[in-house]
Parts: C-alpha cells; structure tokens; sequence
C-alpha cells in the first residue's frame, strides 16, 4: 500500500491548486484524476475571466498548466478512479477502481461536478462550439447576439437575467408553464424587454454547422415543432456532483454536494471538499482553486495536530 500525506481527489483546478500548496508545504501528496486535468473548465475553449490573463485564456492550456504546476512541486499523479474511503488506525484508506489501495494521514475531495445535458442531439457536437453550461463562463462570447437559455430554476433565471445585459436577445425555454425559480427572478425577467418566455417547451435538437446556428422545439402539450435561430444555447437543468461512491462516508444534502463550509472541512475528521462537489453559492474556475488552497492549508494543520 502506497503511503501519502495527504491524498487529493481530482484534477481540476481545486484538485491542482491544493497539490500546489500541499507541495509548498513539503507534504507528500498523490493526486487522483480518471481521465485528464481540468474537470469542466477543460469541457470549454476559452476562459476570459481568470485574474491575469486579460485577453482570455485556452481552458485546455490552463488545466495542462495547473497539473505541471502540481507535479513540478512533487505532486504524484495517479490515473485511477477512487471507488472507495475508510478510515482505519487513524488513517483515510482510498480503494481505486484497479483494487490498489492507497493511505494518507488527511484526503482533499475535488471530484468536482458535471452539468446535467439535455441528451439531445447536437449537444455534445456544439459543446464549446455555441453549447455551454455557464453563462458567467461563456456569455460573453456572445455579445449583441441571440441566445437560448433552458431551464425553469434559479441558475436558469439568473443566467437569463445576466445574459440580457449583453445579449440582443434571450429566449427562456422551460418544459413547464412557470419556473421554479424564486418569484423575484420571474419579477425581474418580465421587466426585460429583450427577455422572451417560451412555456411548456423541450429542446428536441441542437444545430449548425461548425457552431451553433439554431434549436428545434416541441411543446410538451399541443406538440407543435418550431425552430428559433440562435448563436448559443445555455443548459441550465442542475448539475450532478461526482460523489456516489462517498454515499455513508461524508454528510451531503439531498442533491449529493458534501457538506462543507469555507473552512473546507467534512463531516469525518481529516476530510475536506473543495470546489464544485461541495455545498457553495458560486461554481467557477477561481472559487474552485481558492478552496484547494485552503483545504490544503487545513489539512496541514491537521496533520501537524495529528
């Protein structure tokens, strides 16, 4: 069994930035990723709201970036997938996917979270080319254009209300006849005139060529199929945090983001959520890499009371 500090679960930017801190501190850390580094933000092309890059940034390059980082301060990075964590003799036991068995005096869990898709044709073609799953993200790229925003709740309208300030125009399609989201939203959306409502209406089919041109639509009632000419759709229908296999081990809500404050800490002792898997108010590439500094900053000062 392969023996750590402290073991961190994900490659993203909260993953990589607390192997950075982790490495600074002179803790031996092993870093878990299944498939490649960057979690969502490597899902996108271009990131333009990243302090110090005031022209933007390629989204793959930066996550690239952030793993060599990590590694260049003695991180190990482990391709393997974490089904498992118990404690024992007062040590995290982390169970991979391959049945090897790993052990580390404190765990940083940054598994991050991926956007509930419409599963609809196009979707994946168009993701990063018109399709995206944060408007704070990508709005911008769509300055004085058209957009679709899908969805009925508070991201959904959020997302709409901010698009509207840079947008030409934006439609919000939602498969009900009301939002779920707060009334204030609802308030604030009628007041918009480049705002339009489309009620009891799915996404049947994103298109385009090369980028996103237009959506096909049927509402849910009459079944009438229509078409509305766009330059991106933005889903908005819930994300999924990456945190099953912790079901029994660490507290969650009833969405599945573990229950963690700012100081980054879980319900088991040594144990911290950082980034997108764990409750908080804003899911971005900064608020992502601010959590893995300071689990990382916690789990130092566990392990030096240990």
């Amino acid at each position: 069994m392969k023996k750590y500090d402290v073991i961190i679960i994900g490659a993203g930017p909260a993953g990589c930035t607390a192997a950075v801190y982790c490495g600074r501190a002179e803790l031996k850390a092993a870093m878990f990723e299944r498939f490649a580094p960057g979690g969502q933000m490597a899902t996108t092309t271009e990131i333009e709201n990243y302090p110090g890059f005031p022209n933007g940034v390629d989204a793959v390059q930066l996550a690239m970036d952030m793993s060599a980082q990590a590694e260049r301060f003695g991180t190990e990075t482990v391709y393997d997938d974490a089904v498992a964590l118990r404690e024992e003799k007062g040590l995290k036991i982390i169970t991979a996917a391959s049945g090897e068995e790993y052990s580390a005096k404190a765990v940083i869990l940054a598994m991050g979270a991926a956007p509930r898709e419409l599963g609809v044709k196009g979707e994946k073609e168009f993701r990063g080319r018109g399709v995206s799953y944060c408007a704070t993200c990508d709005g911008a790229f769509f300055r004085g254009k058209t957009v679709v925003v899908v969805g009925g709740g508070d991201t959904a309208a959020a997302d709409a209300v901010f698009l509207s300030k840079i947008c030409e125009k934006v439609y919000l399609v939602h498969r009900r006849d009301k939002l779920r989201a707060a009334k204030v939203y609802e308030k604030k959306l009628r007041e918009l005139s480049n705002v339009e409502f489309v009620w009891d209406t799915t996404v049947t089919a994103i298109e385009g060529e090369g980028k996103v041109s237009s959506v096909s639509l049927q509402n849910v009632k009459s079944g009438e199929v229509s078409t509305i000419a766009t330059d991106a759709v933005f889903v908005a229908v819930g994300v999924k945090p990456t945190t099953e296999w912790l079901k029994g081990t660490v507290d969650m809500n009833d969405a599945g983001f573990i229950i963690a404050g700012e100081s980054t800490e879980t319900s088991m002792a040594g144990v911290y959520a950082a980034g997108d898997c764990r409750v908080k108010l804003l899911r971005q590439v900064i608020t992502a890499a601010s959590d893995g500094a300071v689990a990382a900053y916690m789990a130092e000062e566990y392990i030096t009371r240990s």
